[in-house]
């Protein structure tokens, strides 16, 4: 799922940050806010509704590939019908002519179809990648509603932060909610995404 490779990225950099960057102490002056940091990588792992999206488009994309290759199947076998004809002496110039005008029509609407449905899979992967960072972003929010941190960025091996202590790490504590939303989401329905995934 290409498109949703662009998560990883996206998290890799700043996931959160609120709008102050740093806190005030009783003296008046300003003292470092604290930094946490979520762990990417075990994040998109083990996030269920990111799961379930990958799923749901990789079976999307299977059953249009083999619905392409189905199409493309019958068009060989017309193909193939029209050159024995052709070879049989089957068919008048102008039977011919129309015959293959027809098989032509018919190869471009495969193409046109192909490229429409992998155009509208692109479209539907940007769009659930845009959900899941939102997603992600507002339970942080929610997460934060205690005031606790001034900014979590997200950490992925080779990426921009090179080292961290583990005490900061509050991947664990983001994940679980970020499922139990999930769960009880799709229990009241407001996604359907799993649904999705089991089909074949």
């Amino acid at each position: 799922m290409k498109n949703l490779s662009i998560v990883v990225l996206l998290l890799s950099v700043i996931i959160w940050g609120c709008d102050k960057s740093a806190t005030t102490s009783t003296s008046g002056k300003q003292v470092a806010g604290r930094i946490v940091y979520v762990n990417t990588d075990t994040l998109l792992n083990q996030y269920d509704y990111y799961k379930d999206v990958v799923k749901s488009s990789e079976n999307k994309r299977f059953r249009l590939e083999t619905d392409i290759s189905n199409k493309a199947k019958n068009f060989q076998n017309k193909v193939t019908f029209f050159q024995q004809k052709v070879q049989q002496g089957g068919m008048t110039q102008e039977q011919g002519q129309t015959a293959q005008a027809q098989l032509q029509q018919e190869e471009q609407a495969i193409m046109a179809f192909r490229d429409k449905s992998a155009q509208d899979l692109a479209k539907e992967d940007a769009k659930k990648t845009e959900d899941i960072l939102n997603n992600i972003q507002a339970y942080l929010k929610e997460f934060n509603a205690g005031d606790k941190f001034d900014m979590v960025i997200g950490y992925s091996k080779g990426g921009g932060v090179l080292y961290a202590k583990e005490d900061l790490d509050i991947t664990k504590s983001v994940l679980e909610g970020l499922n139990k939303k999930y769960a009880d989401d799709k229990k009241s329905g407001k996604v359907k995404v799993a649904a999705d995934s089991t089909k074949k």
